[in-house]
């Protein structure tokens, strides 16, 4: 595997960046060799966080961890990644998205912990309306995202809400 190793506000040590390749270095049993594995570091107040994005045919591989060590939360993110790596082994497999992949880790059988299943499907008029609208509309349901047609793209879109109390609207990509 290769490492892009990143600091945000912070200088990433020599001993930081070695426990990031042996860590995360464990992973490279489901990978191939010339997998890309980003990893960006930062450190606001006391808090210290990890984010690993590791892209693959297909999709995206990805965790953040927040600690107030930066060793705990590399520990947390590896064993987060890994989790789903066994948890969607199947859904990886099935849709033939291997490229990026270990032979031996797309063999191996590893247990389900649970399957996807789908319990409740919602229907719903959609009036056009601006995303701040929709900000607003989500605050008032108490969720974290909200699905709304757009009335400046007459696209759907959907706005969430970040950590940090600010929100971030997701819009589609034609083409």
């Amino acid at each position: 595997m290769k490492f892009v190793i990143t600091g945000k506000n912070m200088e990433v040590s020599a001993a930081l960046d070695q426990a990031v390749r042996d860590k995360l270095g464990r992973l490279d049993r489901f990978f191939s060799p010339d997998t890309e594995v980003h990893v960006t570091m930062s450190v606001i107040r006391d808090r210290h966080r990890i984010e690993v994005t590791i892209p693959v045919k297909g999709g995206v591989i990805r965790s953040e961890q927040e600690s107030n060590d930066m060793y705990v939360a590399l520990d947390l993110v590896e064993e987060v990644i890994e989790r789903q790596l066994k948890k969607y082994k199947n859904k990886i497999v099935d849709k033939h998205h291997t490229g990026s992949f270990n032979e031996e880790y797309i063999e191996k059988d590893y247990m389900d912990d649970e399957d996807i299943r789908i319990v409740r499907t919602k229907q719903f008029d959609m009036k056009p309306m601006y995303p701040e609208d929709a900000c607003v509309q989500m605050e008032l349901l108490g969720h974290n995202f909200y699905m709304f047609m757009n009335a400046e793209t007459n696209q759907i879109n959907v706005v969430y809400r970040r950590k940090g109390g600010t929100y971030g609207l997701i819009e589609p990509e034609i083409g």
